[in-house]
């Protein structure tokens, strides 16, 4: 058996916990620069408010409705996540994390004479241990636990859990299953699906297996046999490195002055070499982006890329900064405004299983020791308390009007309890 523990509206869970006036009361948070809502409440998807839909377009609605806004806290969800992540490792031997809000746990083996009464209760023991509300699906599959964890956030009534096994049951849901809502099929596919008349999971598992090898490949093939019931997903139990690491942002304000966009850029670059080194890995190729307000089509417009081929891959700010600032020296063109840039290392390897050269390798480890040495320093003493200097000591270029309280990593925002 597998399951899927995956929270509900979790970034607005994640802001209940420390405001519980905010049960019952429409909530959304904003993406960066507070642009529009990439998460909504129960109530706040009650009154028409769509996942994307830009804060602009609202404002009356939000005024009128009393909806609570939030900026983007991601400090705060990212703890959050491990806190859920832990009580998940405590009730099964591997688990899988696919997102910030969702995990697969690998139930096989486990000896459980109720996985119903299993799921409920860890439901309730997450709820009680970290303040967010989890749906817990599980199933013979990865994709039809995923199915039954998102049965358990349309019925209150399953309390938290649902254990989808028996065929009947399975019938019965996935014909009420819309064919664009099954993992591993997605909005692309499902327009030529419905052209030929499936339109339900249901209708997709009674396609022919070789209809569907043909027609949609590997992954087609694999959804079709994991609704049959048959385990084809395989269960990752170390995440996989990451292909690539982006730092980026639209700015709040446009930027005209290339020292500004200088410093802007080496922000990114500081974060994308302590993400690397975070993962144990190196980078040897870089590719740094910067462009101008689109919607406005009155000004000078610019777009342009440069591409950062490193001879040893890397992990060090030094480098990685160095090399930034060079590309933006290359791609500023003056007089004109530009509001989103940033950096995107890829060419990822592992630290331990990539060589270097003779010539090299007494530097990289003087890099090494020297990166070690800050990243102890940033995390005992706080983010960015050490820098390099052409990062600035200003924060990024971006609104977050409504951002609420870092509570659980940053001591000057801890909650303050008061006593009457």
């Amino acid at each position: 058996m597998f399951a899927l523990a995956d929270c509900n509206n979790f970034f607005v869970s994640c802001e209940r916990v420390f405001r519980p006036d905010l049960e019952g009361r429409p909530v959304i948070v904003l993406s960066r620069n507070d642009g529009c809502a990439i998460a909504r409440s129960n109530e706040a998807k009650a009154l028409g408010i769509k996942m994307g839909e830009p804060l602009f377009r609202i404002r009356d609605l939000v005024s009128r409705e009393n909806v609570a806004l939030f900026s983007s806290n991601m400090t705060l969800y990212a703890d959050f996540s491990r806190r859920v992540r832990s009580v998940l490792r405590d009730s099964a031997p591997q688990i899988e994390v696919y997102s910030i809000d969702e995990a697969f746990l690998d139930l096989r083996g486990v000896e459980c004479e109720d996985f119903d009464a299993f799921a409920k209760e860890l439901s309730q023991r997450c709820r009680r241990l970290t303040g967010i509300p989890l749906s817990v699906g599980v199933a013979p599959t990865k994709t039809l636990a995923k199915i039954a964890a998102e049965l358990c956030k349309h019925y209150p009534k399953l309390r938290g859990g649902c254990f989808m096994h028996r065929e009947e049951d399975i019938e019965k849901v996935l014909r009420k299953t819309p064919v664009e809502d099954v993992w591993g099929i997605g909005r692309r596919s499902a327009p030529k699906l419905k052209l030929l008349g499936v339109h339900t999971a249901w209708d997709f598992r009674l396609l022919n297996e070789e209809w569907v090898r043909r027609h949609m490949g590997v992954t087609g093939l694999r959804t079709w046999r994991e609704l049959h019931g048959i385990p084809s997903i395989g269960f990752e139990h170390q995440p996989r490195n990451k292909q690539s690491i982006c730092n980026s942002r639209s700015f709040s304000t446009e930027i005209y002055d290339r020292k500004e966009l200088m410093e802007q850029t080496a922000k990114f670059a500081a974060m994308t070499a302590e993400k690397l080194r975070s993962e144990g890995t190196l980078c040897s190729e870089l590719t740094v982006f910067a462009a101008t307000n689109r919607f406005h089509g009155d000004e000078p417009q610019q777009y342009g890329n440069i591409v950062v081929h490193f001879a040893e891959p890397t992990d060090s700010t030094l480098r990685i900064v160095r090399s930034v600032r060079e590309a933006i020296a290359e791609l500023f063109v003056a007089g004109c405004g530009y509001k989103r840039a940033g950096v995107i290392a890829s060419g990822i390897v592992e630290r331990q299983a990539s060589p270097h050269s003779m010539f090299d390798a007494q530097t990289q480890a003087q890099h090494h020791r020297l990166m070690s040495a800050v990243d102890a320093i940033n995390r005992k003493t706080g983010c960015n308390s050490v820098v390099v200097a052409s990062q600035g000591l200003g924060q990024v270029l971006s609104s977050s009007d409504h951002r609420s309280p870092r509570y659980t990593t940053h001591w000057g925002e801890l909650p303050t309890a008061v006593i009457k």
